[in-house]
């Protein structure tokens, strides 16, 4: 929790709370039952993906982590890819409201770092469509990435702005955490496949 403190001179309006109260009011965009359909669906599973890899960070059923990671990680990239394949969503007045503070996922990330050591480094192939390009990355970054575009589409959904919450997902899918979650996916189940036939792992090095 970030804590502020205003000036001696600060005036009332000022007060971080009134902002926090104006984010509230925001009116939301109207949105039509199948998206609002579609919105819920993708807010239980982030709500749920998040929540998993929180269990996973904090070293619970650490025997079964990766196997649910991976089940995690592809439904939430299935219900990405219903994003994708829709038109455009944009909010009305092209604007996007205040969501509130950004989730602090930089001690989610260390814990994800040391629960998945051995296996955290990878390495990924930047865009297949330019010229390949090998890139080191981490699994603990990708699953961060992940949970911190969910969460801020959550914000919006669970204040009711639906519309919002979709243009939020749609676009940092199609920028951000589909990407991750693409490498993440594919470092997960291939670390299945080296397990369940016995190849040998290579870790990568990323230093």
């Amino acid at each position: 929790m970030v804590e502020q403190t205003a000036g001696a001179g600060a005036q009332v309006d000022e007060a971080p709370i009134e902002g926090a109260m104006a984010v509230l009011v925001t009116p939301a965009t109207p949105v039509d039952e199948d998206l609002v359909a579609l919105a819920d669906g993708v807010a239980g599973a982030a709500a749920r993906f998040v929540q998993l890899v929180e269990t996973v960070a904090a070293g619970v059923g650490e025997d079964q982590a990766i196997a649910l990671l991976l089940l995690e990680v592809s439904d939430v990239l299935a219900i990405g890819a219903r994003l994708g394949a829709i038109a455009d969503v944009v909010p009305e007045g092209r604007y996007e409201p205040d969501a509130g503070a950004e989730p602090d996922v930089d001690r989610l990330r260390d814990a994800l770092a040391t629960r998945l050591a051995p296996i955290d480094a990878y390495v990924e192939v930047f865009d297949p469509y330019a010229r390949p390009e090998l890139v080191p990355s981490r699994l603990s970054d990708d699953l961060c990435v992940i949970a911190a575009d969910l969460l801020h589409g959550l914000a919006h959904h669970t204040a009711g702005r639906t519309l919002e919450a979709l243009w939020w997902w749609q676009t940092t899918y199609l920028t951000s955490w589909g990407d991750a979650g693409s490498g993440a996916l594919r470092a997960l189940r291939s670390l299945v496949a080296h397990v369940r036939t016995g190849a040998p792992l290579e870790v990568a090095d990323t230093d």
